[in-house]
């Protein structure tokens, strides 16, 4: 990494996260794939697969290329350990790149995605025929996206040592 960048890091941050936070963070994006796929499903089985594969490829792959590359926690436990993932699967990028990178900028429409994909299937299927199982299942999507998008990534924002470079920061 070049030295000029270290000035921009937040020097109180936390060099690697702890396995909790790392658990907590896929638990719940995990639990948001299972229900977003679920909430699909009411609507079109077909359309359920596909979601779920998009998300993975999306959250796995796709993101961890066009932004954890460029991170500082590349092949770090960061707050998800996506860092890590993406040292495994990808050679690293620039972090004097990171707020600037597609990634970055993408990542708000692609995780509204997620949520808006399933929700609008569910609630289509709502209309159609109501049930108390549905409609909780569509509660439970949108209280795991919201928890995740902004409580869980506050907590980890305001440890990050990227959180005065990061625009998606939540710090």
């Amino acid at each position: 990494m070049d030295e000029s960048h270290i000035n921009y890091l937040f020097e109180q941050g936390l060099e690697e996260f702890p396995l909790s936070r790392i658990i907590l963070t896929n638990a719940l994006m995990l639990l948001w794939i299972v229900l977003g796929t679920l909430a699909c499903s009411f609507l079109n089985r077909v359309l359920a697969w596909a979601y779920a594969a998009a998300a993975i490829l999306l959250i796995l792959v796709i993101m961890r290329k066009i932004i954890c590359s460029n991170c500082y926690y590349y092949n770090k436990w960061c707050s998800s350990g996506w860092g890590k993932l993406s040292a495994q699967l990808f050679s690293q990028g620039d972090v004097q790149k990171f707020s600037a990178c597609v990634g970055v900028k993408s990542a708000p429409f692609f995780y509204g995605l997620l949520l808006l994909v399933p929700l609008t299937c569910g609630v289509i299927d709502l209309i159609q025929t109501f049930s108390l199982f549905k409609f909780g299942v569509l509660i439970l999507l949108v209280l795991t996206a919201f928890y995740t998008g902004n409580i869980n990534r506050k907590k980890a924002c305001i440890n990050c040592k990227m959180k005065w470079i990061c625009p998606g920061g939540k710090a």
